[in-house]
Order: structure tokens, then C-alpha cells, then sequence
């Protein structure tokens, strides 16, 4: 058995790996590295009843893994290049070869993996960190679930500039409800749940369009979904709408958020 462990900004989530298979899987929260890759891996070996003779190896990855220096509870602990265990574990949860990965985490970053190889195409650091740091100055509410509530009563007119608002036709293939400038209206009338709505709009959209350029740019029709980001109704929602607009289709497999540490524990590259 194999326990792979991503050790994120935010949020640590192990998986355990029997015969190339995913057996189990949790997510945990900590403050520091050390708390979070230990305390998640007490709690998938306790939550499961695994036996510790029966795990052959951890392999971490994530923001934290270079603060493990040395090995967990006495078990061989590898670590393994983020961008690597992306690579592997969108392939493996998708079934597919040769695709554009767009990972959403506290930032997004955009992988191409394939028979060539695994490599860092690119990113941004606009994600799930930037719906959270703009709620708690612009919001009333800070948690994720709260902002989620508030942004399903929302409405975009009341704080984006929309195409509509600045010409009577479309441009190009783009519709009057096209975003002409996030944030660019701000009513005075604009209430909590519209910004809320607005601040995901605005995540999601920078991000689509990194995704359809870098689709693009290797010739890809598909964009593999991945992290915690891609189990946002909401942002599915606006990604689905890019979809419409430029034909790149969003794929969104399942485990996508623990896509990071199925790669770590698959992957056959570590140190």
C-alpha cells in the first residue's frame, strides 16, 4: 500500500493506493506542514483501520512537502514534483493521454501532460484564495460555504459592465450578457449576494480563458478540471458558458480535488 499526501496552503488530503487503485481518501486542515502531513495521515490510517506493516511507502507533494525533511513515523517518505503528481493523477483519473490540466486550488495552475512528458504550461495566482480574500473585505461573510449561499441569489448586472450596457449589438460571437468589465458597474443598488456572485464570476472567467489559450495554443478540445476549485457549482456554471463561446470542452473527473495526491502516490519519480 502507498499513501499519497498533498500538503496545500489551505487543505491536506491523503489517498491510500492498493494495486494501482484508489482504496481511500480524506482531507484534513492544519496550520504548518508538519502538523497537516502527519495529522492527515493519522487520520486516513485511523478513519480505515489500516496497519501500519501494511504500508509500504508515503510520497507527499503540495505547497508544504519541502518542510518534511525526513521520513514520516520511520515509513519511507518520498516527494514528488507538484507539477509531476498533477500530471499523473489528471491522466489517471481521466483515462486519458495528452491533455491541458487546469488545477484549482488557493491559486490555478495549468499543466500539459502527455506522452512527452509532464510540464508546467503556465498559471495565475487568481483561485479559490482570491474568492476568499476579496469576500472578507467585501462581504459580510468569510466562509466558503457562506459566499457559495449568498452568490446563488446574486445577479451580475448589478455589478459587472456587461455588453449590453455599452452597445445595442453583439461583438463578434459574443452576446449582449457577455462580460464587457468585471466590476466595471458597481451599482449603488448591489447587494451582498451580487457581489458574491461577481467576485466567483470574475475567478472563474480569468481562468476559463487561461485554460481555452493554453487549449488552444497545443491544440487541445478538452481541459481536464482538477483541485478543490473544480467542484464549484458556480464556476462549473461559468466554465460551461466559456465552453459555448469558444468550443474548448471543460472535463471534470471523479476525486478531481484529490487529482494532487493520487498523482503523488502513483507517480514513479520521487527523492
Amino acid at each position: 500500500m502507498i499513501i499519497g499526501i498533498d500538503i496545500g496552503s489551505t487543505t491536506t488530503k491523503a489517498v491510500s493506493i492498493e494495486d494501482g487503485k484508489v482504496t481511500k481518501k480524506i482531507k484534513t486542515k492544519a496550520l504548518d506542514a508538519v502538523t497537516a502531513a502527519t495529522g492527515a495521515f493519522g487520520k486516513i490510517v485511523l478513519e480505515n483501520n489500516i496497519k501500519i506493516k501494511d504500508i509500504e511507502k508515503i510520497k507527499i507533494t503540495g505547497a508544504g512537502a519541502h518542510k518534511i525533511k525526513d521520513d514520516i513515523f520511520g515509513i519511507p517518505t518520498g516527494r514528488i514534483n507538484e507539477f509531476e503528481a498533477i500530471g499523473v493523477g489528471g491522466m489517471f483519473l481521466s483515462g486519458m493521454n495528452n491533455i491541458i490540466i487546469t488545477n484549482i486550488g488557493t491559486g490555478t495552475v495549468i499543466i500539459e501532460a502527455g506522452e512527452r512528458g509532464i510540464s508546467h504550461f503556465g498559471g495565475s495566482g487568481v483561485g479559490g484564495g482570491t474568492i476568499l480574500g476579496l469576500a472578507k473585505k467585501l462581504l459580510p461573510v468569510a466562509e466558503f460555504s457562506d459566499i457559495m449561499e449568498l452568490a446563488k441569489t446574486g445577479k451580475l448586472n448589478q455589478v459587472d459592465l456587461l455588453l449590453g450596457d455599452i452597445t445595442d449589438t453583439g461583438i463578434s460571437f459574443l452576446s449582449g450578457e457577455s462580460t464587457a468589465s468585471n466590476f466595471g458597474k458597481m451599482l449603488d443598488t448591489a447587494c451582498s449576494g451580487d457581489i458574491a456572485l461577481a467576485i466567483i464570476n470574475m475567478v472563474y472567467q480569468v481562468i476559463g480563458m487561461l485554460s481555452v489559450f493554453s487549449a488552444r495554443a497545443k491544440n487541445y478540445s478538452r481541459v481536464i478540471v482538477t483541485g478543490n476549485g473544480s467542484k464549484n457549482p458556480i464556476g462549473q456554471k461559468v466554465l460551461a458558458d466559456i465552453t459555448a463561446m469558444y468550443g474548448i470542452e471543460f472535463v471534470y473527473p471523479e476525486c478531481a480535488e484529490y487529482t494532487t495526491a493520487i498523482g503523488a502516490g502513483l507517480s514513479k519519480n520521487s527523492n
